[in-house]
């Protein structure tokens, strides 16, 4: 990924549009999780310290369909983002126009602004050049550093980048496209790959893609249930994507055939017991059997079981890259989130480099309090899956070569 970063850019006496991901969970003006500004801390540092006259940061936050909502307003953003820097921040009332020019031209040198939700113009979303003029128009420089909006091919991310004088990555989408990069171009080995969640329909180009680079594809959560199906196995009332049932053969196929066997190097392992309850809630009572057992009848299976445990966590021990996105179980209830929080406990010990993506895998990191034994965590979800998945992304395409 040969890209210009914003260290190639001579930001100097420059005003510089700097695209972050500030789409942070917000109720009532309270940030619950703040992960996604601090990580873009170092790009806007750099700039201030390579003497940016003005540093313009734009995002958008939620889905506000295009109209101003004043529950998705990025001031609560503002004053957050204050308290991080250590240093003023001013907030523009809108991205673009007399607000945001005002805004700007009203700061010392130095100074940081954060414009209005992106989205509050439903330009934003089509890509529309003449609003990404009005963007382009602020800045002298443009710096993506939103990897977790880079698949989407909006005016600020897509067609900003054709107007403006000098273009680049910022330090945090530099970072993770050299750990998703290498994973998939050049992984050191063995290379393991766990995916969880409740759909195989999310996955299936991500499964599609890994399948001839890993040695070990593990997979966990409902969307094993559609495999499962598959293979004839009695799945009760488990979540199924019936329509899904022929890529799932298809990818049990390629996999050598169905279940956990090898073929060549690669080792696909599904779950071999499961916990299983009569229904999704906490108290429920629940039972462990194997995934073959009939007994299952018309319960559903909301876990891995703790034999899938013990080879799913000896699946990871030698691991010399892995990438992990998405839960082995119901992780919302306590009850059904053991799979997952064993999971990230295996992908703690692991020596290798540890790649993590999803809301699900974040959080069993942080509840299992092992985030600092994770070698990077991705801050885009659906970005890193279409990245994983071989797809290329609009932002990161758009964005000039080294």
């Amino acid at each position: 990924m040969a890209i210009r970063t914003i260290r190639d850019l001579d930001l100097k006496d420059k005003r510089v549009f700097i695209r972050v991901d500030f789409n942070v969970p917000l109720k009532k003006g309270v940030i619950g999780d703040d992960t996604r500004m601090r990580e873009s801390i170092p790009t806007i540092e750099y700039a201030l310290q390579a003497g940016a006259r003005c540093v313009i940061l734009a995002s958008h936050l939620g889905r506000p369909k295009g109209q101003p909502n004043p529950e998705m307003s990025l001031r609560p953003v503002a004053i957050r983002l204050k308290e991080l820097l250590g240093r003023d921040v001013a907030f523009a009332e809108d991205c673009i126009g007399p607000p945001a020019e005002r805004a700007i031209a009203s700061q010392p040198a130095g100074g940081v602004v954060l414009l209005e939700n992106l989205r509050f113009h439903s330009e934003e979303e089509k890509n529309d050049v003449h609003f990404a003029k009005g963007l382009a128009a602020l800045c002298d420089a443009y710096v993506n550093d939103a990897f977790g909006a880079a698949h989407r091919a909006h005016a600020s991310v897509e067609a900003i980048v054709r107007l403006v004088p000098q273009a680049g990555a910022g330090l945090l989408m530099e970072k993770e496209l050299k750990y998703l990069g290498e994973a998939l171009g050049n992984p050191a080995r063995p290379f393991v790959a766990v995916l969880g969640g409740a759909k195989v329909s999310d996955k299936i180009e991500v499964i599609d893609n890994l399948l001839p680079l890993v040695d070990r594809l593990l997979i966990g959560g409902a969307m094993a249930y559609t495999f499962f199906k598959a293979m004839g196995k009695p799945v009760g009332k488990s979540l199924v994507e019936d329509d899904k049932l022929d890529s799932a053969r298809e990818i049990l196929s390629k996999a050598g055939s169905a279940g956990a066997t090898q073929a060549a190097r690669l080792q696909f392992l599904l779950p071999v017991d499961h916990i299983v309850a009569p229904r999704l809630e906490a108290g429920a009572p629940s039972e462990t059997l194997l995934v073959d057992d009939a007994a299952i009848g018309d319960r559903m299976g909301l876990d891995i079981g703790p034999e899938t445990i013990k080879a799913y966590a000896a699946a990871v021990r030698d691991a010399k890259t892995l990438v992990w996105n998405g839960p082995m179980g119901v992780f919302e209830i306590d009850d059904f989130a053991r799979g997952t929080m064993a999971v990230a406990k295996a992908v703690a010990e692991v020596k290798g480099t540890t790649i993590i993506g999803g809301g699900d895998s974040i959080a069993a990191v942080k509840k299992a309090g092992v985030t600092d034994r994770i070698t990077h965590i991705s801050t885009g979800g659906g970005a890193s899956l279409e990245f994983l998945g071989g797809r290329t992304l609009p932002g990161v395409a758009v964005l000039p070569q080294a």
